[in-house]
């Protein structure tokens, strides 16, 4: 990186009497109220809509940082040492304080480094007329507006720090308010006066409630992952193992695409749409989902929506139910073979999915029709006149669909 340039021992600068450098300096130096005074009215002539804080003493702030910084750049060219060399250093605070109003206010930085740049160019006006009625050189003159742009320099990365941090604490406010937020969303039990405590939370972020959320479990791809680019309105908190997030109007035109393209990379599950009062209940689904995802049971490597494996969730969830009805409806294949048995009960499930004869019932399998008519004898040998009671027949379907989702079972077909 190029070092500043600054006015050294062998320049111009250097070389012009110190009376006359003292001279500049008393001249410029009792000129500065009225210098600051001008630029002030350019800067609110030019940006009227920077906004006029006043000091303890009435004064306006930016006033007095503009007369400091005047005065500090004058005293400091006009110091004896100064030809040592090392940049101007401009005084610390004020212009740490425009910066953070800035940050503070939401605005960029622009319009401010464009004062700041007339407020040099009108200085340096003003510098060259001194120089000019106290004869000092031409050459010196132009190094010290070259010092100049370099104390603007310092100007701006004052201001760049006080918005940085101004940003960073707004930014950790944001998300301690957001994260309450999303505490009261998804709190299992509602407290009496949650509607308008979620109101009052929600307007301090300026988070317009929605009528409808989705609410979505991640799985870190590394422990240093990125947070996705969900958008401003979606809430999204990090700090959570599997972190969590709150979609408002998923079905809006566009959210499913944008948050597809966000979360490319990432898996997880995001529940099905809920009023708002129910956010907690789109919770649950989703980290059922995703529990099912790590357990091999449902896709992993991508983000799924609830409603889109519904049979799954509905089945393999109430696990231990399933499995005690699977053990007394599938009692009489327990005297089979495995393999046997398995091809009988995939058999079962065609039959009762199809509620046709052996043709569709070998279509759907692959199988010859007289293999399946055999099969179909031994079903009915098996479990008798219980075969065709209603009941008996959906439990038997159900129990059967749960262990073709766990991989018991093959597949089903494709359409």
């Amino acid at each position: 990186m190029t070092a500043p340039r600054t006015l050294t021992a062998r320049s111009a600068w250097h070389d012009v009497p110190r009376h006359q450098v003292r001279r500049f300096a008393e001249i410029a130096l009792a000129d500065a109220p009225a210098l600051a005074e001008e630029i002030m009215s350019e800067i609110q002539r030019e940006y009227p809509h920077l906004p006029v804080v006043l000091d303890d003493s009435g004064d306006p702030l930016a006033l007095v940082g503009i007369r400091r910084a005047i005065e500090a750049f004058v005293q400091h060219v006009a110091h004896a040492d100064y030809t040592v060399g090392g940049p101007t250093v401009p005084p610390p605070g004020v212009f740490q304080d425009f910066g953070r109003g800035e940050g503070r206010g939401g605005r960029s930085l622009d319009a401010l480094q464009a004062t700041y740049r007339m407020g040099v160019r009108l200085a340096w006006r003003r510098f060259a007329e001194i120089g000019q009625r106290i004869d000092i050189p031409p050459p010196a003159m132009y190094e010290l507006v070259d010092a100049g742009y370099e104390y603007l320099d310092g100007l701006v990365d004052q201001s760049v720090r006080g918005y940085a941090e101004a940003a960073a604490r707004q930014a950790g406010e944001r998300l301690r308010l957001q994260r309450r937020l999303m505490e009261l969303l998804l709190a299992e039990h509602h407290r009496a006066d949650a509607a308008d405590a979620l109101a009052e939370r929600a307007a301090r972020i300026g988070w317009p409630l929605p009528a409808k959320v989705a609410v979505g479990v991640l799985l870190r791809p590394a422990r240093e992952a990125v947070a996705p680019a969900v958008g401003q309105g979606v809430l999204l908190d990090m700090e959570y193992e599997q972190p969590r997030m709150v979609v408002p109007e998923p079905g809006a035109a566009g959210r499913p695409e944008l948050l597809s393209r966000a979360l490319t990379g990432w898996s997880g599950a995001i529940g099905p749409p809920v009023r708002v009062a129910d956010a907690a209940k789109s919770l649950r689904w989703a980290e059922a989902a995703v529990r099912l995802m790590r357990r091999g049971l449902l896709p992993a490597g991508e983000v799924l929506h609830c409603t889109e494996h519904t049979e799954a969730l509905v089945l393999l969830q109430p696990e231990e139910l399933i499995e005690d009805l699977a053990q007394r409806c599938l009692a009489p294949l327990a005297h089979c073979g495995s393999a046997h048995g398995r091809r009988l009960a995939e058999t079962l499930l065609a039959w009762l999915e199809t509620r046709g004869g052996a043709p569709e019932v070998a279509a759907r399998l692959g199988v010859h029709p007289q293999t399946v008519r055999y099969r179909l004898r031994q079903i009915r040998e098996m479990w008798g006149d219980a075969i065709d009671d209603p009941d008996r027949r959906f439990e038997l379907e159900l129990v059967l669909r749960a262990q073709r989702l766990r991989g018991v079972l093959g597949a089903a077909p494709g359409p």
